[in-house]
């Protein structure tokens, strides 16, 4: 009898932990499932771009559309998997070329012809596949750094049976913010790729723009990253997080009654140089065209934008908030030479000058007091942006006499917002301890918890190097969302994350221009305010009937043509250009009006 029994126990309990390890695996997938998959079309695609053949036999004479590399909406499930190490070939020597504006002759130079070394891991989650390291990578080449988004992987019907993968990744000038937009596509089997066919027909990046083009023979070498399954989960999340998106034709038809006109976003900016623009309303992004020269960008979520200026806005000025916050509000009347032991021996007068004086820009130390003067002078571009070392650079941001005292007279002058960052950065190490890292603690304490994305959390840094200091003034890269969440967790929620304050309410207040005994500086332009890295401008019923009174339009500006404009009814703009366009921002905020009528 016990006999007898104990064999349907013995296969009961096998079911059960069956059924429970099936509902573990169940779960784990579950969880790590990014929005989209799994892919319902059945391949049957009409393909005349990039095909079997010209991947496999073919070679690449000139970019083709863009389009090519998009996943198409009939692409079927793969049944591959692909994870493991992409290594091209013969970069350095292949590829085609084509300069369109070229200022300092990089084009002379054959490195800047061609792709960096490209020996990358990939893991795969459904239909998407991730890269191991992400954000900016140092590669070691004289001339690029890189970056890689995630890409996809699907199945079209005229591939005999192959996998198609597409994967955007970007080129960055070295010790530079520019961004140079490509896409690579290639067929995968299961165990062998064929030739990878690569362009980039985009970018934002005033001074040199360019196509590149090619078709090389890669490798792939499977292998499973300790860390696969969290990348797989954070990407997931990631996605699950973005903001919801519709095409900027659609706000029309959402908001009926307000007879928006869309064509004036964007609008002042040419649309041959406007990389990216939007506007986020009632809680959706509404996202215009990509452009490219050969179509649209294929990776519209993955486009990852340079910050420019805008990082003085994001990041020092965000951090300095952060540090008030942590330690208290007379964070921002500390003296810069209490924690910059290099003032000491500096061209300048630092013994007063606090960090709110240098964020500010009016530490009194500087050359020219013309609107713009220092800042683009032959001097700060061979001596402080052109360096890449932490002590030649540091040398050149000080090296500026002192002509008035502080706070009195507004210059604008990068060096000064690296000068800042890296005084809070030491300072942030006496109080944090020596590991401490002023960046980081903006991803770890305000940008990762926001949603911003992992590839936005790596900023340029001095020496070339991951482990150097952040440089402040610019250097970030930021995808729409990432631009559009930041700017909402100031302007709409008040620098809260769950209602619980993460930065200073008292500076974030000064900041957005709501504390009328602190505008700031007055920057001798038009009645442009400059406030903690911030710039402001005032509008008034008498230039805008519609306004029921007069409001403060704070906005975030970068070099070339960046705007982020977080408004007073809680709507945001941007666009992101390189023609060096900057149009009045009256009419993007009267046109928002008319979507949300909460104007004072």
């Amino acid at each position: 009898m016990q006999k007898h029994t104990s064999k349907p126990l013995s296969t009961l309990t096998n079911l059960l932990l069956c059924f429970l390890l099936l509902s573990v695996t169940l779960s784990l997938h579950a969880q790590s499932v990014v929005p989209g998959d799994p892919l319902t079309g059945n391949g049957n695609v009409t393909r005349t771009l990039l095909t079997y053949k010209d991947l496999t036999q073919g070679t690449s004479t000139a970019p083709v559309d863009d389009s090519a590399f998009a996943i198409p909406q009939n692409a079927a499930p793969s049944p591959h998997q692909f994870e493991g190490r992409l290594t091209l070939k013969e970069v350095a020597i292949s590829g085609g070329f084509r300069a369109y504006v070229d200022v300092y002759g990089y084009s002379f130079t054959s490195g800047y012809k061609h792709l960096p070394p490209f020996d990358f891991v990939f893991v795969q989650n459904g239909s998407y596949l991730i890269p191991v390291q992400q954000g900016l990578i140092i590669t070691g080449h004289p001339y690029w750094n890189c970056f890689l988004g995630a890409g996809r992987i699907w199945k079209e019907s005229g591939d005999g049976g192959w996998s198609r993968c597409a994967i955007p990744f970007g080129l960055v000038l070295r010790n530079q913010n520019s961004v140079h937009h490509g896409s690579l596509t290639f067929l995968f089997n299961g165990t062998t790729i064929s030739k990878v066919r690569y362009q980039i027909t985009q970018e934002t990046c005033t001074w040199f723009k360019c196509d590149m083009w090619g078709q090389v023979s890669a490798q792939y070498t499977p292998s499973s990253p300790t860390n696969s399954l969290t990348l797989k989960e954070s990407y997931a999340q990631e996605v699950k997080s973005r903001t919801p998106t519709k095409p900027l034709s659609e706000l029309p038809k959402d908001y009926p009654n307000s007879k928006v006109d869309i064509g004036v976003f964007g609008q002042g900016i040419t649309p041959a140089h406007r990389t990216a623009y939007g506007i986020f309303v009632g809680g959706t992004h509404y996202m215009g065209a990509q452009p490219t020269r050969y179509g649209v960008y294929p990776f519209p979520y993955e486009l990852r934008l340079p910050s420019f200026s805008v990082a003085k806005s994001v990041f020092a000025s965000v951090a300095l908030m952060r540090l008030a916050q942590r330690y208290g509000d007379a964070v921002v009347d500390w003296k810069i030479k209490d924690y910059l032991p290099e003032t000491a021996t500096s061209k300048g007068n630092w013994q007063n000058v606090t960090f709110n004086n240098t964020l500010d820009m009016a530490t009194g130390n500087y050359d020219s007091a013309g609107y713009m003067a220092d800042e683009t002078s032959p001097s700060m571009s061979q001596n402080f942006f052109l360096k890449e070392g932490y002590k030649d650079k540091i040398k050149a941001a000080l090296n500026y006499p002192n002509r008035t005292t502080p706070g009195k007279h507004w210059v604008y002058r990068t060096a000064d917002t690296f000068i800042a960052v890296t005084a809070m950065n030491n300072l942030l190490q006496q109080k944090a301890g020596t590991s401490a890292d002023l960046f980081r603690m903006l991803c770890d304490d305000v940008l990762t918890p926001i949603g911003v994305s992992s590839g936005a959390q790596v900023s340029l840094r001095t020496d070339n190097s991951p482990t150097g200091y952040a440089l402040g003034g610019y250097g970030l890269f930021l995808t729409p969302d990432d631009a559009l969440k930041i700017a909402k967790f100031l302007n709409n929620d008040g620098g809260k994350i769950g209602g619980v304050p993460i930065l200073s309410p008292k500076i974030l207040r000064a900041t957005l221009q709501q504390d009328d005994k602190d505008r700031g500086m007055d920057t001798g332009v038009l009645g442009i305010r400059y406030n903690n890295g911030f710039w402001a401008i005032q509008m008034t019923p008498q230039q805008y009937p519609a306004l029921k009174r007069s409001i403060w339009v704070v906005f975030m500006s970068g070099f070339g043509g960046i705007t982020v404009l977080p408004m007073h009814n809680g709507t945001i703009y941007y666009h992101f250009s390189d023609l060096n366009e900057f149009p009045a921002l009256a009419p993007y905020v009267m046109e928002s009006h008319k979507l949300i009528s909460q104007t004072p």
